[in-house]
């Protein structure tokens, strides 16, 4: 199956000679990592798990940047698992696309089926749907694949989970899933939790409770984050990825979570009335 671009032309760039310039600048810009990864580096394998945003290019590209550039250091894994919130009603409370391609300005980016297999051989609870209407309209895992091809040419593999369903216990059976399936393949993966933090809050509002979130984060607490989000009625629309992110790691063995940017749309838009919140966030072992 083709799953074509939702989103190309306006959360990011359709030109691929304009989209790959645009990803260069998020690279450089004074709000993210300011240089550009040159090539993939040699360093042993130790982060396990990225929270990144998925917000239009221009707003949360340079924070998204931060994380793509930490995991260019290291030795190109050997497949992605990409969560992230569905925001559209179509599909399943959780929606995993087993077979088939993704398409995107700079090419074509295959589904990893035998991993895709595993972990919903591991699922228990058979609370993940092999299917791709969730996908179909969503955005928050297709704005990832571009900074990936920047990295990696389409020399990689992924599985796409999209969750509807955000609650602590379904995102403890999707990370157990995908930390058993992740052993059961033999593989070195990269978990990708994409979200973005405060809606439409000013800004020094949604720093404040922002960084509550990140606290839990930081300190692998899933039940933490969930309940900080539901008391501070936090607008973060990607925590359930997040949590089953960090089920997952801490499965793998991640001892360790480091706060790589910060940022809200006002700084780069320069409203600061209403903001969103974005981080970049590595999970390492």
């Amino acid at each position: 199956m083709i799953r074509r671009p939702a989103v190309a032309g306006m959360f990011y760039e359709l030109d691929p000679n304009r989209l790959k310039e645009n990803i260069k600048k998020c690279f450089l810009h004074k709000l993210g990592p300011g240089k550009l990864p040159e090539e993939i580096g040699n360093l042993t394998p130790i982060v396990l798990g990225l929270v990144v945003p998925h917000a239009g290019y221009i707003y949360s590209g340079a924070t998204a940047a931060h994380s793509y550039f930490k995991l260019s250091l290291e030795k190109k894994p050997d497949v992605f698992i990409i969560l992230g919130p569905n925001h559209t009603p179509l599909g399943s409370g959780i929606s995993l696309m087993k077979s088939g391609i993704w398409k995107t300005p700079l090419g074509d980016v295959p589904i990893d089926s035998s991993v895709a297999e595993a972990i919903l051989e591991a699922d228990e609870g058979e609370i993940i749907d092999a299917e791709s209407t969730g996908h179909q309209a969503e955005h928050s895992i297709e704005v990832q694949l571009p900074f990936l091809q920047f990295l990696y040419k389409d020399e990689f593999k992924f599985v796409p989970i999209s969750m509807m369903l955000q609650d602590v216990r379904t995102a403890k059976e999707v990370g157990q899933a995908i930390a058993q399936g992740v052993k059961n393949s033999g593989l070195n993966a990269v978990i990708i939790a994409s979200t973005d933090f405060s809606h439409y809050e000013p800004h020094e509002t949604a720093q404040e409770k922002d960084r509550k979130a990140i606290d839990a984060i930081l300190e692998l607490n899933e039940e933490k984050l969930y309940d900080t989000v539901s008391s501070l009625s936090i607008s973060m629309c990607g925590y359930g990825p997040v949590m089953a992110m960090l089920t997952a790691t801490k499965l793998l063995g991640s001892k360790d979570a480091k706060l790589l940017s910060y940022t809200t749309s006002g700084d780069t838009s320069g409203n600061y009335g209403q903001v969103v919140g974005y981080a970049a966030i590595e999970i390492t072992k």
